[in-house]
């Protein structure tokens, strides 16, 4: 919540924008933008201030200063300018010289020549040096241009215009207010000059309000019904509806994107409770849930996420005659709940098998064919992924089914108006038909994960089947050159690669180890090689090349997140990468023995660097001690022997951990071995067999990380 400044320096500046009701995204973004555009603008003026807020509503956007100085401070710089040989030909001024006075408001002879050092971009040598004086003005005169700038410079998704003007907003401007502390500070924007003069709640507290003073600002908006801190208004919204949840019986359902879109479409938010028919509670819970949501931006009233009251609360924007209101509003719920009654009655009668052919006449891509060619592609792939991952019979035929099923529901009823709910109502209608419970969890969790942060799959046959739907459209798309580019990604593939990759990750990190097996190179070419009757423009080499490129730019990513960037970069480094499970788990290992600060890393960095370069010229080779007879290379061979043993099965983190050790030792012993003997002796003729081996304890130490990459 604002509050004003205390013992403050300079005074607050106010800039409000009235305008007609904006969307909730437009206010949204732009109060994101208006403190950075403020910024700009004040430091480009040289006047130094405090905090800088910005507040909104549908009807309003505002900006807050603080601590604003009244005055700017008095200028005296030395700036260098151009070199001297393009100022000054044969000792005197060029037009370049001319043109730096002028932009420093001195006379051309006041330009001197100094030598300088090297800086940034500038090189070392002679150049002219001018010295720019300005005396301080008074903010007063500035800032009103600079805030007429700031409302022409906020961002909005799409703009309109109106009246004779040129001025473009995201809604038509109908007043502004300006205030430099007491002082009313002249703005024009879109025809419209500021003034003192305000516009309270458009129902609760219409008549005029006059601002004394910048400071009042928020207070005195308050007292008119309008809540311009979004903080203050979101949280006195929750506040309503938690107790108004509560007065009804349950609690409000836990929606974020519905508290921040409605928190952005009222000035003072009022809660009304409505009721619909218990009837209704027949239907399943999600359903009630997107009826409310998505059409009317209601939070239902709930026991637990499957248990709806008959109660829903709305958030409006006045609080007279909520008896009319809420009226209104059981009206337009029900009739919607009676369609989506008689979407779910009708799609019950349909047979299962019939939906899925009806998949054929839905286009997956122009290039890919159809949905129902898409779902053949997934039972294939998804049969290969159970085999790999070592599922029964049982689980083997329970993915085979899902698989089959997981996009029935696409041409029901209720996801033609609902979309949302795809997967949701697949489950539901599957349950219906006597479909197993696994089966009907895997046409609903085959989506999953929904969004950067949302759960996996929860089971190996939901992951499966989750995992081939994504890696079929992967491939697809990427054979058919529509890879993402910079600028686009219209097909969503970074999102369905990250999917893949948390799948294989999360599911990995439990007890079910086989997913350490899985290769991302050899899931994309299974995925490829779905399409062997489709036309495509890659070959399956340069598929899967492309597409293991791309996965592996994801997976760092993934890493970097659980531990840190040079974490990240010393295991991708290492070439492990394919195998996002074993990644992981030496990711956490080593990051692990960074946070426990241990010592040896030191070590191990340096060694790695020496072998990576022995590795270079040698070929890796684990000879025998038999042939050598120095204690240093018996020595050298029992470590990387026990090493190699160590290295050679890491899928989990307790198995990097073990190897962390013996490559602590190797690190270690390398280290002395290095500081007291000459591995690369040219005069002793087991010197090649010794960087062989050598090269050898390279090579299981990349197995682990690369820990010359580790800072």
């Amino acid at each position: 919540m604002l509050a004003c400044a205390s013992g403050k320096m300079g005074q607050t500046l106010l800039l409000e924008i009235g305008t007609e009701e904006l969307p909730s995204s437009f206010v949204d973004s732009a109060l994101a933008a208006l403190p950075g555009l403020a910024r700009a603008k004040l430091d480009a003026l040289r006047l130094p201030h405090g905090e800088i807020v910005a507040l909104g509503t549908p009807r309003r956007l505002a900006l807050v200063v603080q601590d604003v100085a009244e005055r700017q401070p008095d200028l005296d710089e030395e700036v260098v300018g151009p070199p001297a040989a393009a100022a000054f030909k044969d000792g005197k001024p060029t037009k370049a010289a001319e043109a730096f006075a002028n932009k420093l408001g001195i006379r051309v002879d006041a330009v001197k020549m100094d030598e300088r050092p090297a800086a940034g971009k500038q090189k070392a040598g002679l150049y002219a040096v001018g010295r720019r004086t300005e005396k301080g003005r008074d903010a007063r005169d500035l800032v009103g241009h600079a805030l007429g700038e700031i409302c022409a410079e906020i961002p909005f998704r799409k703009s309109m215009r109106w009246g004779a003007g040129d001025a473009a907003f995201g809604r038509p401007v109908q007043w502004l207010v300006s205030l430099f502390g007491d002082h009313a500070v002249p703005v024009t924007f879109a025809g419209v000059h500021s003034t003192r003069t305000s516009r309270g709640h458009r129902f609760l507290a219409p008549q005029p309000i006059e601002m004394e003073t910048a400071d009042e600002y928020v207070s005195k908006m308050r007292g008119a019904h309008v809540l311009v801190d979004r903080d203050e208004r979101e949280k006195t919204m929750m506040d309503r509806i938690t107790a108004a949840a509560k007065a009804a019986g349950g609690v409000h359902d836990n929606a974020p994107d519905l508290v921040s879109e409605n928190a952005s479409l009222v000035e003072e938010p009022h809660v009304v409770t409505g009721r619909f028919e218990t009837h209704f509670l027949a239907l399943p819970a999600a359903v009630i849930r997107a009826v409310a949501r998505g059409h009317q931006k209601y939070f239902c009233v709930e026991k637990s996420e499957t248990e709806l009251l008959p109660s829903y609360l709305a958030v409006v924007n006045t609080a007279n005659d909520p008896a009319r209101i809420a009226k209104g509003m059981n009206r337009v719920m029900r009739a919607r709940l009676s369609d989506a009654k008689f979407f779910y009655e009708e799609d019950k009668k349909a047979k299962i098998e019939d939906r899925v052919s009806k998949l054929a006449g839905i286009v997956f891509h122009h290039r890919l064919g159809t949905v129902r060619e898409k779902v053949t592609r997934i039972e294939k792939l998804a049969a290969h992924i159970a085999q790999i991952l070592g599922m029964d019979a049982a689980e083997k035929a329970y993915a085979a089914r899902a698989a089959y099923l997981c996009k029935f529901d696409l041409v029901s009823l209720m996801v033609g108006e609902f979309p949302e709910l795809q997967g949701t109502m697949g489950r539901e209608y599957a349950l219906v038909a006597g479909e197993p419970e696994i089966v009907a969890n895997a046409i609903r969790d085959h989506y999953r994960p929904i969004g950067a942060d949302g759960p996996v799959a929860a089971d190996d046959v939901s992951a499966c089947v989750a995992l081939a739907d994504r890696l079929d459209t992967l491939a697809g798309c990427f054979a058919v050159g529509l890879s993402p580019t910079g600028a686009a990604d219209p097909f969503a593939l970074r999102r369905a690669c990250i999917a893949v990759l948390r799948s294989i990750v999360e599911r990995g990190a439990g007890p079910a180890l086989a997913y350490a097996t899985l290769s991302l190179a050899q899931l994309f070419g299974c995925a490829y090689d779905g399409f062997d009757d489709t036309k495509l423009d890659l070959s399956r080499e340069d598929t899967v090349r492309k597409l293991v490129d791309f996965a592996h730019d994801r997976i760092r990513g993934l890493l970097a997140n659980a531990t840190t960037n040079a974490v990240a970069d010393a295991v991708a480094s290492a070439g492990v990468i394919d195998r996002p499970v074993r990644a992981m788990a030496r990711a956490r290992a080593v990051h692990r023995s960074v946070v426990e600060g241990r010592g040896w890393l030191d070590k191990a960095r340096i060694v790695a660097k020496r072998l990576s370069g022995i590795s270079r010229e040698s070929k890796p080779v684990l000879h025998d001690k038999s042939n050598f007879v120095k204690p240093d290379d018996a020595l050298i061979v029992d470590v990387v022997t026990r090493l190699d043993a160590s290295t050679k099965d890491l899928e989990t983190e307790a198995a990097v951990t073990t190897a962390l050790a013996q490559a602590e030792d190797l690190a270690q012993r390398l280290d002395d071995i290095f500081t007291r003997t000459l591995v690369n002796d040219p005069s002793d003729a087991r010197t090649p067999k010794r960087l062989e081996v050598l090269s050898y304890g390279a090579e299981c130490m990349l197995r682990v990380a690369d820990f010359s990459k580790l800072a």
